[in-house]
């Protein structure tokens, strides 16, 4: 259905865009001895509903109308992204460049990937008899490549080569900070991709209930449009 196809291209760019901007912001918070900055940003509780959105349209819509959701969903809300990066919000009331072209880069490269293998391990496990694992399998190896890849050319300091060929000051993430709050010092982006990850893996089991929920309110198309 057109209407479904929208709505989920819609869900899509509002996390894209969100994902997007969050992620430059720490999550500000301590918990008795654990600086949950030095952990977690606002995005990772944002990025893992793209997968609920591309699962739901892999299952009643097919994968190519899921590719189609994730293509058109990430150029707009990419746009999007740097439109809200430019202007004043809550957050950046001074407005200013918050997502450069290293992160755009970065968040291109392993939205795309992650999102296109979840499409891949969800339509290879379709038929599996237990209905969670699907999408369950999708977004933890969707995820796992997203925040390595995303992390890794984002604040990698060996790609700060990417910032210096835009003539932009180095947006590495290498000081040290105590591997996911606690553990032994390690570069920032580290502690923060693994932080990034673990939320995600905690989220892909949240999720499989309001998946569950919508199996069964949502009209299938017929099984050939299904397997497009």
């Amino acid at each position: 259905m057109l209407a479904r196809f929208l709505a989920a291209i819609a869900a899509m760019v509002v996390v894209v865009a969100a994902s997007n901007v969050l992620v430059l912001y720490p999550l500000q918070v301590q918990l008795g001895p654990v600086n949950l900055a030095d952990l977690l940003t606002w995005g990772a509780f944002t990025f893992p509903f793209a997968f609920l959105v591309t699962d739901l349209t892999n299952r009643y819509d097919g994968p190519r109308n899921a590719r189609l959701v994730v293509l058109v969903g990430f150029l707009v809300g990419l746009g999007l992204s740097f439109y809200l990066s430019y202007h004043p919000l809550p957050w950046n009331p001074q407005g200013g460049s918050a997502t450069t072209q290293r992160i755009a880069l970065a968040s291109a490269a392993a939205f795309l990937v992650g999102q296109l293998l979840d499409i891949a391990i969800f339509s290879r496990l379709r038929a599996a008899r237990a209905w969670y694992l699907p999408p369950l399998a999708g977004s933890l190896f969707g995820s796992l490549i997203d925040t390595t890849i995303f992390f890794s050319v984002a604040f990698a300091p060996a790609l700060a080569g990417i910032d210096l060929l835009f003539g932009i000051e180095d947006g590495s993430l290498a000081f040290p900070a105590p591997w996911l709050g606690i553990g032994p010092g390690v570069p920032l982006w580290i502690s923060l991709a693994s932080g990034d990850f673990l939320v995600k893996f905690l989220a892909a089991l949240l999720l499989l209930a309001p998946y569950r929920a919508l199996m069964g309110r949502i009209m299938p198309l017929p099984p050939l449009g299904a397997r497009a």
